[in-house]
């Protein structure tokens, strides 16, 4: 069974940086396309940056240039380095495989203060 643990999340004010982390258990993690996701209160679950296994990256258009995802196959872990944070960017945020095809972790709450 996949087990997914986010962590790295906090309180920051606008114009901040955060550091996402999320290390991933019971799967051959090299082999999947991994990504952050985040979901606003009262709002759907949104993609936020992929992953893919060559270490090419996507992003949604409302993150890029701020927001870097990262990997270590060695550690089992993908990252999400945050900055220049907004208000709007106040979600909990969760990784998973992408598509997502693991059952979700808790995520990581990440509050941006204006």
């Amino acid at each position: 069974q996949v087990q997914l643990v986010e962590s790295g999340g906090g309180l920051v004010q606008a114009g901040g940086s955060l550091r996402l982390s999320c290390t991933a258990s019971g799967t051959i993690f090299i082999s999947n396309t991994m990504a952050w996701y985040r979901q606003a209160p009262g709002k759907q679950r949104d993609l936020v940056a992929v992953i893919h296994r060559g270490f090419t990256t996507n992003y949604a258009d409302s993150v890029k240039g701020r927001f870097t995802i990262s990997r270590d196959n060695a550690k089992e872990t993908v990252y999400l380095q945050m900055n220049s944070l907004k208000p709007e960017n106040t979600a909990v945020y969760y990784c998973n495989s992408y598509p997502s095809s693991f059952g979700w972790g808790q995520g990581t709450q990440v509050t941006v203060s204006s």
